[in-house]
């Protein structure tokens, strides 16, 4: 199921931001989600079952959101400074990379403080069925605890990489023009 629900996340991304490029973008933070969860898993002693993989999938979409909201923000901030004139350097797209990123980390924060705050109360219940629902609960709060931190590095991170190399592009002929002079 977790491989048929990463295909459909991918699907869902391509037809909303419309290029694979993109898509792809947001998929690399997954598995830096996924890492936390199963470190909890593997810490806590539980083996991979349903329930683990109903939480994994949940994980997933979290990690998902994450990673499209930062990369609209991102587009917004290189956007805006695109209409103020100020975009055309690598130094500007740093500095609009920066803003963009920054713009989400409280955002970010108080949605993980609200997962873990949500789930922490499951993970230690003793009650009725407490035993699935732990099983479900932890990749949750293992992944909250690396995704944010990583999607907050690694998609800025490959975003800066991606942009540079189409600046580079961009920029290429008025170099041979340049160069031909």
């Amino acid at each position: 199921m977790v491989p048929f629900t990463l295909a459909i996340i991918f699907i869902l991304l391509y037809l909303t931001f419309g290029r694979a490029s993109e898509a792809l973008l947001v998929m690399v933070s997954l598995p830096f989600a996924l890492v936390g969860g199963f470190w909890l898993i593997y810490l806590l002693g539980y083996n991979l079952s349903v329930a683990v993989a109903v939480g994994f999938i949940a994980l997933a979409g979290v990690a998902a959101e994450f990673g499209v909201v930062m990369l609209m923000y991102l587009d917004n901030a290189l956007k805006q400074r695109r209409l103020e004139g100020r975009a055309g350097g690598l130094d500007d797209l740093k500095a609009a990379i920066m803003e963009g990123a920054v713009m989400r980390v409280r955002p970010k924060a108080m949605t993980v403080a609200t997962i873990i705050a949500g789930l922490i109360p499951i993970m230690l219940s003793t009650g009725t069925g407490s035993e699935v629902m732990r099983r479900i609960a932890a990749p949750m709060v293992g992944g909250m605890l690396t995704a944010p931190l990583l999607s907050l590095f690694v998609i800025p991170a490959i975003y800066l990489l991606w942009k540079q190399r189409t600046l580079a592009r961009a920029h290429q002929p008025a170099l041979e023009a340049t160069k031909s002079n």
